[in-house]
């Protein structure tokens, strides 16, 4: 890693900061007992209008650690959450990291399919949850399907009572605790591949801290972040990555008040603002709304200090609208799953260069390698694919040893995005390796709605891609050749058969039916044309498919 030395973003970076930073790393779990000893009585969280301390905090993660441990579960092991943005996922997730085991992040807009092969996939033997929404029916029915042997349900209305109370786990006395080492794996979070369903980042205790560390240098350098004083709206899901570290740990690690809600609303967001938040991370499409609300332009949103928006591109026009009411640019960057996520980030002294990701953050490196040949580095303004180095990104993916061998290059993650670096240091991607399709942020896999739509009796062939839509900034569209003498099928009844089969994230936005799909030479099915099709219609229609 000594080539950050002399890395070519040098010159961007703040007076005093250099790329060449080393990176504290630590099992994450410490970072309760420390924040409970500096912070105290200070809220970590605000949930539904109710404080929940610092000092709450490490009582109740102290608990479940305790619970789990008892239960004779053993240092290595992995357990579920399928949790919403609740104060359960902070308890869950730290006291599961504090008993030594293993989590796994399953989504709540996980359809059956995902939610069967990542608890197969993992190994997971319990699930820990909440009865809200439903989520417990979901997690029971997978015990009595014999996918997991336990699980463990936090009572959504104890939230609004004495606190948080668990059933299916006993919550009893300390008990020995198993020694926890920053290299110990941390977490298993899904993430696409080029086909096939999700698989699992192994992310250690190192990849994620080394992370915070590296977002906290940055921040700390361009003074966007006060230790003790920020209050940040978290919107985003805490079982995403971006969430997880950018947000989550970062919060509970610098003292900052983090303003819980399980789901987004833009009136709420602007009355939080309006009532002192800080901060505001989001996503495109949170951003959206916010701009599209009625009057927002009026609002007294003198709080902000600091707007980002991550998952996808932001659109200009929006960015330029949000500017002029909140006086902010809307800074953005770019990371991965499989990085923890820490990546780039655009400087503040370069808000204008909002059609790149920025530079990368201190302690991580990358460069761009030719897509014929993943050890040689190109030259500046040459595209390529981009490598990353660093300590935050993964060793792998969980028990997938043959993709384990062509993801890294010289040491480096080969990231599966096109791109290119300038003169400066500033890296724009121009393209994806990846089918992914990112609708609202969410990562979308068109391999698993297809097999979902394969079931459908009517479909003979189906192929799906990403169309530009202008609110989620994709959709899944899918194309499919019905059975000879099939009835005609609509997208209305597509999604109802495909509902719960799938999120609703990944239920497709469009659908064609075709005499015929179209094939490689070889008479694979191919994506190529469609997607061409699609860019040229885009193009024709302003960008809107």
């Amino acid at each position: 890693m000594n080539k950050l030395a002399d890395a070519p973003w040098k010159g961007i970076y703040p007076a005093g900061l250099s790329p060449d930073v080393p990176l504290d790393t630590y099992p994450v779990h410490e970072l309760v007992a420390r924040s409970a000893a500096a912070w105290g009585d200070k809220a970590a969280f605000v949930f539904r209008g109710r404080d929940f301390s610092f000092a709450d905090l490490r009582r109740a993660v102290d608990a479940f650690a305790n619970a789990l441990v008892c239960a004779g579960y053993k240092k290595g092991e992995r357990i579920a959450l399928l949790l919403p943005n609740t104060l359960y996922h902070p308890i869950a997730f730290f006291g599961a990291l504090k008993a030594g085991l293993t989590v796994v992040h399953l989504s709540p807009l996980d359809g059956e399919i995902v939610l069967k092969h990542k608890i197969a996939d993992s190994g997971a033997r319990m699930i820990a949850t909440t009865d809200l929404g439903g989520l417990s029916v979901k997690a029971e029915a997978l015990r009595e399907a014999g996918f997991v042997g336990r699980v463990i349900i936090g009572s959504d209305a104890a939230l609004d009572g004495a606190g948080p109370e668990w059933g299916g786990i006993e919550i009893g006395a300390a008990t020995a605790l198993p020694e926890v080492q920053a290299g110990d794996l941390a977490l298993l979070q899904y993430t696409g591949g080029t086909t096939g369903l999700p698989k699992g980042a192994m992310l250690t205790h190192a990849n994620l801290s080394s992370a915070v560390s590296s977002y906290d240098t940055w921040f700390t350098a361009h003074g966007l972040m006060r230790p003790g004083e920020d209050r940040v709206l978290l919107f985003l899901p805490l079982f995403h990555i971006y969430a997880l570290t950018a947000v989550m740990l970062r919060g509970v690690k610098n003292g900052l008040t983090l303003l819980l809600h399980t789901r987004f609303d833009a009136e709420t967001a602007l009355a939080e603002i309006e009532a002192g938040a800080t901060s505001f991370p989001g996503v495109p499409t949170m951003w959206i709304a916010i701009a599209a609300t009625p009057g927002f332009e009026t609002r007294n949103l003198s709080s902000l200090r600091y707007c980002a928006s991550g998952g996808a591109p932001l659109p200009v026009e929006i960015a330029r609208k949000l500017k002029r009411a909140t006086g902010h640019d809307i800074l953005g960057g770019w990371g991965m799953t499989e990085t923890s996520p820490a990546g780039t980030n655009i400087p503040v002294s370069h808000p204008d260069r909002v059609d790149s990701i920025g530079v990368p953050l201190p302690g991580i490196y990358v460069d761009v390698v030719a897509l014929d040949d993943p050890q040689r580095v190109v030259a500046p303004g040459e595209t390529g694919e981009l490598r990353i180095f660093g300590p935050n990104v993964m060793s792998g993916y969980w028990g997938r040893p043959q993709d384990n061998e062509t993801i890294f290059s010289d040491g480096g993650f080969l990231t599966g995005d096109i791109g290119f670096m300038d003169d400066q240091g500033f890296f724009t991607i121009v393209d994806r390796k990846k089918d992914m399709i990112i609708c609202g942020g969410f990562n979308v896999y068109p391999q698993l709605i297809e097999q979902a739509v394969y079931a459908h009796p009517d479909v003979e062939e189906v192929l799906v891609i990403g169309i530009a839509d202008a609110y989620r900034g994709e959709t899944p569209k899918v194309f499919a050749k019905l059975h000879d003498g099939a009835p005609p099928l609509t997208l209305e009844s597509l999604r109802a058969f495909l509902k719960g089969k799938l999120g609703p994230h990944e239920l497709p936005g469009a659908l064609e039916i075709r005499d015929a799909l179209p094939r490689t030479p070889v008479g694979k099915l191919s994506k190529l044309e469609l997607k061409q099709e699609a860019a040229a219609q885009a193009a024709r229609h302003g960008g809107n498919s």
